[in-house]
């Protein structure tokens, strides 16, 4: 991989996503959407559209239904800032759906020391520093995201929200189960 591929032409060889360069999070814990939200610095409606179009998708516990809570994992709370820091820049989400599907399917080895470049049109991944010295002095890059960054920003954010457990329950039955009782 070169950094002036697309993430739209890339193909990696590792095959994990998210996984280096993060604090162990356990899988069964998760946040609420209004949390997810607040710690990605998006509205609540931006999220529930990327959830419905499969953008960004909660991996704790998805939507099954009306009063259902959708559970957010750290990963998945590192995207949504990722995808609002890209939309920020002027990225179409088109392209970010692109680069989203792409890292999804690629994975990376060490996502903390990763900078997502753009030239406004397409984004790139690079690694290293000598890849993103590459793309700028081609002058392809216009801007950058340092993800260890973002990485840390979401962690500071998530230290004021208590994480929740997914319930085998949805919170509108066990509503319904009281009232009955």
């Amino acid at each position: 991989m070169t950094a002036h591929d697309s993430l739209g032409e890339m193909r990696f060889t590792t095959d994990l996503l998210f996984t280096d360069g993060l604090p162990q999070m356990d899988d069964e814990v998760g946040y609420r959407g209004a949390q997810a939200a607040r710690a990605a610095g998006i509205t609540y409606r931006q999220l529930d559209y990327w959830a419905r179009t499969e953008l960004v998708v909660p991996t704790v516990r998805g939507a099954s239904g009306s009063g259902s809570q959708r559970l957010y994992g750290f990963r998945d709370i590192l995207v949504l800032k990722l995808v609002k820091r890209l939309l920020d820049t002027g990225i179409s989400l088109q392209q970010i759906r692109v680069a989203v599907d792409q890292l999804r399917a690629a994975g990376i080895r060490d996502l903390a020391g990763t900078t997502l470049m753009s030239d406004g049109a397409s984004v790139y991944l690079c690694t290293s520093n000598d890849e993103v010295i590459d793309l700028v002095s081609r002058g392809q890059g216009v801007f950058g995201i340092a993800v260890g960054k973002v990485l840390r920003e979401v962690e500071s954010t998530l230290v004021e929200f208590d994480p929740q457990s997914p319930d085998p329950v949805d919170e509108l039955a066990a509503r319904r189960s009281v009232r009955s009782a």
